[in-house]
């Protein structure tokens, strides 16, 4: 038999999330037509621009905070509020066709990574004082 899967840490899954977030971030800014090509024409590019800063932002903090193995709480439900976040706007406007389908890709991703993040529960959570 087996043995089970060990539960992965905040501070792994903190990791996952800050580099998919970051990368996902800062690729309009490193090639806008490689990212348009993927995702759709945009009507609005300074908003393209806001969400991405946004994204990058985040991702670098729970980048950090993975790496350094500071997860707290908050950092914890910033990974999981803004992947819910993200799976609403994603399956909502896909199906609405105002943005392409690919966006069901990173609404699974974001599944993906709230699944790891209530699996990993408290393992590795530290508190402030």
């Amino acid at each position: 038999m087996a043995a089970p899967i060990p539960k992965p840490d905040v501070s792994l899954v903190s990791v996952l999330q800050g580099a998919y977030w970051l990368v996902t971030g800062v690729w309009p800014f490193l090639h806008l037509r490689s990212f348009i090509w993927v995702t759709g024409p945009k009507e609005d590019y300074w908003l393209l621009y806001t969400v991405a800063v946004l994204i990058s932002v985040i991702g670098a903090t729970l980048l950090a905070a993975g790496l350094r193995k500071g997860v707290t709480l908050e950092i914890k439900w910033l990974g999981m509020g803004g992947a819910a976040g993200l799976i609403f706007i994603d399956v909502y406007f896909a199906l609405q066709d105002v943005i392409r389908d690919v966006y069901l890709l990173d609404a699974l991703a974001e599944a993906g990574l709230i699944i790891l993040w209530l699996w990993a529960g408290n393992k590795g959570l530290r508190s402030i004082k």
